[in-house]
């Protein structure tokens, strides 16, 4: 089973950090003064080395993180096609990428050995007719036996059948496009002696269209359904994203790759050439609900997990270490996992914060939706 981490790489997180550092500087120096008679306010007096941070309260917020994959683009049905007897070929009439109509000869065999066994079983049936015709003569005469003539009648209906074998044989001594489509691959050239359902040809179809076709782990099949709204891009075709709908998931597993099959119908994407590949990412339903944080809360971040503070519920305010593993990033909010509920994270000033250290709060916060919040101990 394959896990997609959708925290970005430790670098990312670390520079969106540092942009806060000389922020919170400036903020602890102008927040310095709220605390500078915590006793005059009501307050309990904390050390003046203490450093001054906000906090947010922890929300509730839905998952969506996408199924992404990466897939190419090909016509949904690929029809190999193949002579029915082997033979040599004689000529292969179109090459790869060429858009060919229905009924369109693409290729044929060397038939000359083909029409003499048409030619054969003819003779073959015009004899039988004359014997059967004879021995019906004989046989009104009592000449010949019943069982004679049932054995030429049979003999009659045999060769009329080789007869026509040969011709379905040699109508299918060439290759003849089952509708209009495009030709994904050529693998034989005239002169080559071929056998009986050896494909020459890979044929696109034309009459169900093209789709992006990608493999998905077991997770991520489980969370897409037919209907789910896709976007595609393409490095070949940079800056535009093209938009479409999942058509078909499959119901078991590759045998070879373990993964399932999904396949996403493009619209607006007929001028592409078939064998593109792109990145898809599928938008699929909420998964439930997460602990939401603000981003500024994250350190020390390294491929899905980084270290929050939180503060004590009580006076004097302490700061507690925590390591989390985040889920997914939703615009300045990252879904995590490792914290109490009732925890209020710290944002501005968490870089300055030691495992311990006491903290002033600073008189207002904002929660992670925007709401300002009033600092100070958990009701």
């Amino acid at each position: 089973m394959m896990t997609f981490f959708i925290l970005p790489r430790a670098p990312r997180v670390t520079r969106r950090l540092t942009a806060h550092l000389l922020a919170s500087t400036a903020m602890a120096g102008a927040l310095a003064a709220c605390g500078g008679d915590a006793e005059a306010n009501g307050l309990p007096a904390v050390p003046a080395s203490a450093v001054t941070v906000t906090v947010s309260a922890i929300e509730s917020g839905p998952m969506h993180e996408p199924v992404r994959a990466t897939g190419t683009f090909t016509s949904r049905d690929e029809i190999p096609l193949a002579f029915k007897i082997g033979g040599v070929i004689a000529d292969v009439r179109v090459d790869q990428g060429a858009t060919v109509r229905k009924g369109q000869v693409l290729a044929s065999l060397d038939l000359r050995e083909i029409d003499a066994l048409v030619n054969k079983a003819r003779v073959g049936v015009e004899k039988a007719e004359r014997d059967a015709a004879r021995l019906a003569r004989l046989q009104r005469d009592s000449v010949a036996t019943l069982a004679q003539l049932q054995d030429a009648t049979s003999a009659l209906d045999a060769a009329r059948a080789d007869l026509a074998t040969a011709r379905v044989n040699r109508e299918f001594a060439m290759i003849v496009a089952p509708e209009q489509g495009t030709v994904l691959e050529r693998r034989a050239t005239p002169g080559t002696t071929i056998g009986a359902g050896a494909p020459v040809l890979i044929m696109g179809g034309g009459v169900r269209g093209r789709v992006m076709r990608a493999g998905l782990s077991d997770r991520d099949a489980l969370r897409t359904r037919v209907g789910d709204s896709a976007v595609v891009r393409f490095d070949a075709v940079p800056g535009e994203t093209f938009r479409g709908t999942v058509t078909l998931l499959g119901k078991a597993a590759d045998a070879r790759t373990g993964t399932y099959t999904v396949e996403v119908q493009l619209r607006q994407a007929d001028a592409l050439p078939n064998g593109l590949v792109g990145r898809i990412e599928i938008a699929v339903r909420s998964r439930g609900t997460a602990a939401m944080i603000p981003v500024d809360a994250l350190l020390e971040a390294d491929a899905d997990s980084a270290t929050v503070y939180t503060v004590s519920e009580t006076e004097p305010f302490t700061a507690r270490a925590h390591r989390v593993r985040v889920s997914q990033l939703v615009g300045d909010r990252a879904a995590v996992t490792g914290l109490d509920q009732k925890d209020r994270v710290i944002t501005r000033g968490a870089p300055y914060v030691t495992p311990g250290a006491i903290v002033r709060i600073a008189p207002a916060t904002v929660s992670a939706s925007g709401d300002t919040a009033r600092g100070g101990p958990v009701p």
